[in-house]
């Protein structure tokens, strides 16, 4: 059970906690299968719900100095983090 109370955005009414839960990052690859999953890692969250209009929300439930991994672009040698297609920095495309 969480402490926090949050509010709904849409009708501020207090959202109920449901669970938590970690959600499995990377993607499928035709060339790899599922290696990116298993790499990859999860991702720690808090999920809410509205109880007046249905509205969801996931919170970062992981430790502060939790972080998501990182990789390196092959374009500029900046690190970013690895669910981002794009390098933040210098725009390459990995995919």
């Amino acid at each position: 059970m969480s402490d926090k109370t949050i509010k709904c955005l849409r009708c501020n009414k207090e959202m109920d906690y449901i669970t938590h839960e970690d959600i499995q990052l990377g993607k499928h690859s035709f060339f790899f299968g599922d290696w990116a999953h298993l790499l990859a890692g999860g991702l720690a969250v808090s999920i809410y719900i509205c109880p007046e209009c249905g509205k969801i929300e996931f919170f970062y439930a992981g430790e502060k100095e939790e972080k998501l991994p990182q990789v390196v672009c092959p374009n500029c040698g900046e690190k970013h983090d690895f669910d981002y297609p794009k390098c933040p920095h210098c725009n390459w495309n990995r995919e």
